[in-house]
């Protein structure tokens, strides 16, 4: 019934109060920010629009007034429990309502979300939890085993289990439990609480409980291979988030409170929490929350939920195309469409304009850029201006800089460099790595600390960026970063394991996966036990998503004039045996 009122109410409401498209002449290049923090933010949206749907959850929903009294139920469970403020709180779950519910909260109380991916290995959970000091942990009861095992290798207060189902309609939770959730049996103990009985624990009506960091202020960390692919906290303050959903509603021109997206980019993802979340619930939409994708459901998510913004990674839009369920009129609703988080081919974007247009749709896919280090966007191609190739122009209060590489010279017009970015979403720097800090946030002659991103590109005369190629050694695949020296350095802490290279090879779907190749020691000589091994030991210290799809045993790997190992050569083994075949 009231999804039902709802949707007539916005019906009436875009009859009567329907805002046009901005030209983007309009977008002014400078922006007001509000000295608050991330949730007073979302606060003052649901404050405008307390009867807007904040989130839709397999058929649960939440109007904006429901979303901040769980807001203000879960601070309060969380003090009870011992949270302080200033305590990093870590987040290791997927997109679900206790999830994004717990990220406002904890700001809510002046406390730190410490957002890591729920497929993170043991090892990864406990370096993250170490990394950020962190004594309290929400996690998915898929991640819990994990978490159980590291439990005597550090000191946990508190870890609070949530279910998937926790939040979903009473048929739909039934059913999940019966074919999924069952096989997750939580062994509490005294640490141990599950979400549903700590959420009783609060009360929101407890006077007293916003008592947030300044606006300048530490708010999130999130991780990113940063420079070298070792893990690095980024930190980022309230300023970061609040900047970015201001400039992203500004950029985009056609958001407008009431619409609904597609949530499907994970939270602990800069671009899944500060556009696909903190954008959208600033503005008053309505998040369609997706805590997993399914390329084979993703045509019948479409059908079912009729957004009006689809918003991710280039593999997402195959999957749009490979699907066979979507009848012509399916897409009518979808009036944004937006890839960012790896480059989008032309090719691939054509495809995708002509599959939206003959299924209905007027929209286009616009594409953007940005990095972890500056909350996932800084970069938007206009509504009313495409350049091929390009990335599009940057966000308001955002300033491109392309310098000649490893000097702050900058360059003419359309010369390739390295990509500098300036500008209020720029991160406050990686947690308690002033050196590796200091590589990337540099001070230029004309006093502003710039963000040297590692990418190469260009700018035209019309202020229109190409992004070209990446100094530092990464894989993309699916939109996730992956590091190959940070899987070397654990392949090689295998004790048969003499040294390995890793590389990225093509994948229909994913993009790029990775590939091993591995030396073993001398005397010991490859065999399927030791491959075994070697995937286990992966297994145990990678997340799942950065896992090698192959594992391949070199007696010797080519090396350079120098004597280092030459993955280049490698990848050009691979390219000739694609072209043979």
């Amino acid at each position: 019934m009231k999804k039902l009122v709802y949707k007539i109410k916005n019906m009436v409401k875009n009859i009567f109060n329907k805002k046009t498209s901005k030209s983007q002449d309009d977008i002014p290049t400078h922006l007001e920010y509000p000295k608050i923090s991330i949730y007073e933010l979302i606060e003052r949206t649901a404050t405008k629009y307390p009867d807007n749907l904040a989130y839709e959850y397999f058929g649960n929903v939440a109007t904006y007034k429901e979303f901040i009294k769980k807001i203000k139920t879960v601070s309060s469970a969380l003090k009870k429990i011992g949270v302080e403020k200033n305590d990093r709180v870590t987040i290791c779950m997927p997109n679900t309502p206790s999830a994004i519910i717990t990220f406002y909260a904890v700001n809510m109380i002046g406390a730190t979300a410490n957002m890591i991916h729920p497929l993170s290995s043991e090892n990864e959970i406990l370096m993250y939890l170490k990394m950020a000091k962190s004594k309290y942990l929400l996690t998915i009861d898929l991640a819990y085993d994990k978490v159980c095992n590291i439990m005597d290798k550090i000191d946990l207060k508190k870890v609070i289990v949530s279910a998937p189902n926790d939040e979903m309609t009473k048929t739909k939770s039934a059913l999940y439990w019966f074919f999924t959730g069952r096989k997750h049996k939580i062994k509490k103990n005294k640490n141990t609480i599950l979400f549903k009985e700590f959420y009783h624990l609060g009360n929101p009506n407890e006077k007293d409980l916003l008592n947030p960091n300044a606006y300048n202020e530490e708010a999130v960390i999130l991780y990113s291979g940063g420079t070298t692919g070792d893990p690095k906290g980024i930190v980022l303050s309230n300023l970061n988030f609040n900047a970015l959903a201001i400039e992203c509603e500004v950029m985009c021109a056609t958001a407008k409170e009431g619409d609904s997206v597609l949530s499907i980019m994970p939270i602990f993802h800069g671009f899944g929490l500060g556009i696909c979340i903190h954008t959208i619930l600033y503005i008053g939409m309505k998040g369609i929350l997706i805590p997993n994708f399914n390329a084979k459901k993703f045509g019948s998510i479409i059908k079912k939920y009729k957004p009006n913004f689809i918003v991710g990674v280039p593999t997402l839009f195959e999957a749009l195309l490979k699907n066979n369920r979507l009848k012509k009129k399916d897409l009518s609703s979808v009036r944004c469409v937006i890839s960012g988080g790896d480059t989008l081919s032309k090719p691939l974007k054509d495809k995708v304009d002509t599959f939206l247009k003959e299924h209905g749709s007027n929209a286009t896919v616009r594409e953007g850029y940005g990095l972890t280090e500056c909350v996932g966007a800084s970069c938007l191609t206009p509504h009313n201006k495409y350049k091929e190739e390009s990335i599009g122009i940057p966000l308001p209060d955002v300033t491109y800089k392309i310098v000649k590489i490893g000097t702050h010279d900058e360059l003419p017009r359309n010369m390739d460099g390295e990509i500098c970015i300036n500008g209020p979403t720029v991160m406050m720097g990686y947690l308690d790595s002033p050196k590796e800090t200091a590589k990337v946030l540099r001070k230029h002659e004309d006093g502003k600390v710039w963000l040297h991103t590692g990418d190469i590109g260009c700018m035209d005369e019309e202020g229109f960026v190409y992004f070209k190629q990446r100094l530092k050694r990464m894989i993309v695949s699916s939109g996730y970063n992956i590091y190959p020296s940070y899987i070397e350095k654990i392949i090689e802490s295998h004790p048969s394991v003499q040294t390995s290279t890793v590389i990225g090879i093509d994948h229909p779907y994913k993009v790029q996966v990775a590939k091993a190749y591995i030396v073993l020691k001398e005397g010991i000589k490859p065999s399927h036990s030791i491959k075994k091994s070697i995937k286990e030991h992966c297994e145990k210290n990678l997340a799942k998503y950065t896992l090698p799809y192959e594992y391949e045993f070199r007696t010797e790997l080519p090396k350079t004039k120098v004597g280092k190992i030459s993955y280049l050569e490698l990848e050009k083994e691979i390219k000739k045996k694609e072209e043979i075949r």
